[in-house]
């Protein structure tokens, strides 16, 4: 008989929904070999047999975050740090600011990222002044949290080649006011700073991918799909998780979104290798096309049919206003066999997906394509017959009701935020809902997505939308295989069966025992992947 390389005995295993509880689960080969009482596990144990006992703790599969920015997050950590935990007025941001400037040479870069306008004491963009006195001898960027919109200082402004005459841009804003530039700019309006700002090289993206990736393992996550290979530095981000791949640097399973945006694509040379969706291994394997469609709803750039509240007639910004133009990108990927992944948050812009992917599914059936639109969060009654007519996946963040709904409620009415992200009609639809963070936009704590998935309550405790609150199992699953069955990955991981991978995560509390509030104080002690134990919390000094 086969015996187990590895035996996690004397705990309260979650298989998956709908699957039997068990104590126990055995794994050989980097694979669930079986689960079941500890007696039954420990008879699988053989005079090699490495044995963990749980000690009543919670084993679950591997957390698998379906939308996150891997890359990025790691070029983050080692940026000025502008989050309202960090920096919770605007003179506390500026001094971050101006200590950072007070270290670098003179003309170089002081780059910052994570700030939102609305927690700041002031409630509004810091201005372009103000980043000039806390960095007079530099260029300064700094950008806001959902990713979507950054502000830059004088220095940085004419170093991308932007003034007053500067046409605004398709797609994009370049704000002025009172004649004069403020130094705020959304969506395409940052395109002028990637071709100036420094870029990291492929060592450096490895590095960076390597020190994110552990931080999740921490987590108890052991697959993301990065949402943007090439976003920023082009093929070199390939090529840096490649080597990752190849040197054994990578720690989390990541399936990667390929960047085929009009203005920042590697898809022409992804195609040319030959690449589409699914090819690769089970460490790294390539996704989706991603395409940015509109911006978000805290910067009121999402593209919308109803104005802003407050803000008469403005509906956002989409991104690629020509339909027809679209229509021929997503065709080009739909035939030449990828999995679309397009960003689309306002019903405007995901009306325009939706109209894209029916268009590309008409003229070239692909059946069991699950094309995906990222983020999903306002949507209408006669687009989700759409979605579940056509199959598209919506891949949202309940991680934006929770960390942004309080903000929401300063540009949207609360009946729509009440609306956004409906997690529960997605499932009785059939759609499979995953859950993910979008980190860096948020943070990458799986627990705080967990927790509103269950409650739909915001961190500062208002409800929106009770009627979409899920069982935590339901929660688990939208956290584990509904995030594998979005990459088509169902038969993989996600589940504690027989033949899955080994992705395990133990937490120090039972996740479907205690109250919704306990679940924000959890634990992850421990990840395993593969059968490997990959992160293991240190005992209490």
């Amino acid at each position: 008989m086969d015996t187990a390389d590895v035996v996690l005995t004397g705990g309260v295993v979650w298989c998956g929904l709908d699957l039997p509880r068990a104590e126990a689960v055995a794994i050989r080969d980097g694979r669930v070999m079986a689960t079941g009482t500890t007696a039954e596990i420990e008879a699988l144990a053989g005079p090699q047999t490495r044995r963990i006992d749980l000690g009543g703790r919670f084993a679950m599969p591997g957390i698998y975050d379906a939308h996150m920015h891997l890359l990025p997050l790691g070029i983050d950590m080692s940026r000025v740090d502008l989050r309202h935990e960090v920096a919770p007025t605007l003179e506390a941001m500026l001094e971050a600011l101006r200590a950072r400037a007070a270290v670098t040479p003179k003309g170089e870069w002081v780059l910052g990222r994570g700030f939102n306008h609305f927690l700041l004491d002031v409630g509004r963009f810091p201005h372009r002044d103000e980043l000039d006195r806390a960095c007079p001898d530099h260029p300064c960027y700094i950008v806001r949290t959902d990713g979507h919109s950054a502000v830059a200082n004088s220095r940085a402004l004419a170093l991308a080649g932007i003034d007053e005459t500067t046409p605004q841009p398709e797609g994009g804003l370049i704000e002025i006011r009172d004649g004069r530039l403020t130094g705020m700019v959304a969506e395409t309006g940052r395109e002028p700073f990637e071709a100036v700002l420094p870029h990291s090289s492929v060592e450096e993206m490895v590095e960076a991918i390597e020190r994110a990736g552990n931080m999740l393992l921490s987590h108890g996550i052991t697959s993301v799909m990065e949402a943007a290979i090439g976003l920023h530095s082009g093929w070199d981000e390939m090529v840096a998780y490649r080597r990752a791949r190849d040197e054994g640097r990578l720690p989390v399973r990541v399936y990667g979104c390929v960047m085929a945006d009009k203005t920042r694509t590697i898809l022409p040379q992804a195609m040319a290798e030959g690449l589409s969706t699914g090819k690769g291994c089970e460490m790294f394997r390539i996704g989706p096309v991603k395409m940015f469609t509109d911006g978000s709803a805290g910067s009121k750039t999402a593209a919308m049919t109803q104005d802003y509240m407050g803000d008469p007639g403005n509906k956002g910004l989409l991104c690629i206003p020509d339909q027809s133009e679209l229509d021929a990108m997503v065709k080009q990927a739909h035939d030449a066999g990828w999995q679309m992944g397009i960003h689309a948050i306002g019903d405007a812009a995901i009306e325009e997906v939706l109209n894209a992917i029916e268009a590309a599914q008409a003229a070239n059936p692909v059946p069991d394509r699950r094309h995906r639109i990222e983020h999903c969060g306002w949507l209408r009654p006669d687009q989700m017959d759409r979605l579940e007519r056509l199959h598209v996946l919506p891949v949202a963040q309940s991680s934006f009701l929770y960390w942004f709904g309080d903000n929401y409620e300063t540009v949207l009415e609360k009946d729509r935020i009440a609306a956004s992200h409906p997690f529960r009609t997605w499932i009785e639809r059939g759609l499979n809902p995953s859950a993910s963070t979008d980190c860096p936009v948020t943070d990458i704590d799986p627990r705080p997505v967990i927790y509103n998935l269950v409650t739909r309550k915001t961190r500062a405790g208002k409800v929106f939308g009770l009627e979409h609150c899920l069982s935590i199992d339901e929660a688990l699953h939208a956290y584990t295989s509904a995030s594998a069955y979005a990459s088509s990955e169902e038969g993989l991981k996600g589940r504690l069966e027989p033949g899955q991978l080994a992705d395990i995560a133990v937490f120090d509390r039972d996740l479907t025992a205690v109250a919704p509030e306990a679940l924000l104080d959890a634990v992850c002690e421990l990840t395993l992947r593969g059968g490997e134990i990959v992160h293991e919390r240190a005992a209490p000094a």
